[in-house]
């Protein structure tokens, strides 16, 4: 577990800002904090609604737009699509992380009960949705390398990424965008993006735009330890 190294402990919940909201950690909960950096530069394209060039991440701005947040956690990414102005909807298998998601749209001054959370697997409720017809403007898939729940058994992301891409693509609407990341060190660029494309292909969608975006220059690489984030944002036909 980490350890203080220098200076006084920072017991219980603080607040950090960043692209302009607020967000609670703790340094209490392991390697677990409550926010992942390497996600700040991809939490600002949501914030902004710019991508890259000629790619917004919604045409016509984010107000009012619906964002799903697949393994959401503390709902980091949900704060930056509700600071845009859209409406979302956190998906996570932990109350735990789903509460204090609640605490920190509040510590960004928006009102939790405006967004919906759902406790449950995330390939379960994705099916369910999709049963009911639901679709949104923007599906966000950050899952971790692996997990664990009683509905699906085991997930791994070097092995599963494909049908979970599959998912998240089918519940998007026509034009809408999908985000798709892995942290799997063992997974390198080229493969994951063949998985993710084959996701889309087998829910029958089409990409008309991607972008890949590199590790962020604050997270280094070397040789010996090449980037282990990956991301690719991609819309859909």
């Amino acid at each position: 577990n980490p350890r203080l190294a220098w200076g006084a402990p920072c017991p219980g919940e603080f607040e950090v800002r960043e692209n302009g909201l607020r967000y609670r950690l703790s340094f209490e909960e392991g390697y677990s904090t409550g926010l992942f950096l390497d996600q700040r530069d991809n939490r600002r394209r949501l914030r902004v609604n710019w991508v890259g060039p000629s790619m917004p991440v919604c045409p016509g701005g984010m107000e009012g737009r619906t964002v799903l947040n697949v393994f959401a956690y503390t709902c980091a990414f949900s704060v930056a699509a509700a600071g845009a102005g859209a409406h979302t909807t956190s998906l996570d298998l932990s109350r735990k992380y789903l509460d204090w998601g609640r605490r920190n749209f509040e510590a960004s001054g928006f009102d939790p009960s405006g967004h919906d959370f759902i406790y449950g697997d995330a390939f379960d409720w994705m099916r369910r949705l999709g049963r009911k017809g639901r679709r949104f403007d923007v599906v966000l898939l950050d899952p971790p390398t692996f997990s664990q729940s009683r509905e699906r058994g085991v997930f791994r992301a070097e092995v599963d990424y494909p049908a979970l891409a599959e998912l998240g693509a089918s519940l998007l609407v026509a034009g809408g965008m999908l985000f798709a990341s892995t942290n799997a060190a063992r997974l390198d660029p080229e493969r994951f993006l063949a998985m993710v494309r084959a996701g889309v292909t087998a829910s029958g969608r089409r990409v008309m735009a991607e972008l890949y975006v590199p590790q962020p220059p604050d997270f280094p690489t070397t040789r010996e330890e090449p980037a282990y984030l990956k991301t690719v944002w991609l819309r859909l036909d």
